[in-house]
């Protein structure tokens, strides 16, 4: 990505599943990074511990929180480009503590914004998911769409959403909102379903443990939904935009199951537990991306398309968690929410 010679890019949420990805893509591209990564006192930074130490070199490490607008305006100064990921993503988990979830995913959202405008940031591109669409009348869904929230997690992704639209609107800060379906691959953490999986199989348990098999998704890999945040950073016609970053291939997760069973060549019998089954009323039935504004503004297009391109996913996603100290990073035999 030449266009990003010579610029200083700060990625929120760099610790992350996907952050780390996105890190990783920009440092073999020699670019002038900043990684901002939750604070802790393990000096952990998180799946960037497990990057190429000639990668990491040369990349400034900054442990804060996006809470905190005296550390995010901090991490934002002299910073040209900011991809925005930092997030809480369980959506189990903000049954139980959703007001972490509005500090982090809202209010942190608003420390970027305001910093990035405070700083005269070039480009924001921040991060939404397909969660936020909730009630889907029509399939495949379109950005147009109007938004719902089943989760107080997707409800907070809906306000983080207008927040960032918001500052464009009002401040004509130049953001752009890039939307991935449900994104996997290596290092993606056991609270999503295709590790869930993964990881059981791998482990040879009697049983495998999950939860509702019929709701659909569309799984996108990792490298194409890193790629769809590099494209919408060059192009200015997303500028003040909304992009989904899917396939456009759906599949249901006892569909999904047979398809991991078929790769790894393991059948296990499987056991619903009610715990990791969402409350009926909250239940996304189907997600399904209609990519065509993507092909239009930023001429993205899925490289890992319909089921041979998740069947290809899955098996370098299977590949990765094979590597025995990979799966022994994850528990499981324990839900994770």
């Amino acid at each position: 990505m030449s266009f990003l010679k010579n610029k200083n890019i700060l990625v929120t949420g760099a610790d992350g599943f996907i952050g780390s990805h996105l890190v990783e893509n920009l440092a073999s591209k020699g670019c002038n990074i900043r990684a901002m990564c939750i604070y802790n006192s393990f000096n952990s930074w998180g799946w960037l511990d497990t990057l190429d130490k000639s990668l990491m070199k040369n990349i400034d490490v900054r442990l804060g929180d996006i809470r905190d607008i005296k550390s995010v305006n901090n991490a934002c100064k002299n910073i040209d480009y900011v991809f925005h990921l930092a997030s809480l993503i369980a959506i189990p988990h903000s049954y139980d503590s959703p007001y972490s979830y509005l500090e982090t995913n809202a209010l942190g959202t608003m420390n970027i914004m305001e910093s990035c405008l405070n700083n005269n940031v070039e480009r924001v591109i921040h991060t939404s998911t397909s969660e936020v669409y909730g009630h889907i009348s029509k399939i495949p869904i379109k950005e147009s769409n109007l938004t719902y929230a089943k989760s107080p997690y997707s409800a907070t992704k809906i306000a983080a959403d207008q927040i960032a639209y918001s500052y464009y609107s009002s401040f004509n800060l130049p953001v752009s909102i890039i939307r991935p379906f449900n994104t996997y691959g290596p290092r993606q953490s056991n609270r999503a379903i295709i590790p869930t999986i993964i990881t059981q199989v791998l482990n040879n348990d009697k049983y495998i443990k999950l939860g509702s098999l019929y709701p659909t998704r569309d799984f996108s890999y990792i490298k194409d939904t890193v790629r769809g945040f590099l494209l919408t950073a060059k192009s200015k016609k997303s500028i003040g935009e909304i992009i989904n970053i899917g396939s456009g291939y759906e599949i249901s997760i006892a569909d999904l199951y047979e398809l991991i069973c078929d790769i790894t060549q393991t059948k296990l019998k499987i056991k619903t537990e009610s715990t990791r089954v969402r409350p009926k009323k909250g239940e996304v039935f189907r997600l399904k991306a209609d990519n065509k504004k993507a092909k239009r503004l930023i001429d993205w297009t899925p490289q890992y398309k319909n089921k041979n391109g998740l069947i290809n996913g899955l098996k370098e996603t299977i590949d990765w968690f094979k590597v025995k100290n990979n799966l022994n990073k994850y528990k499981s035999n324990k839900y994770t929410t």
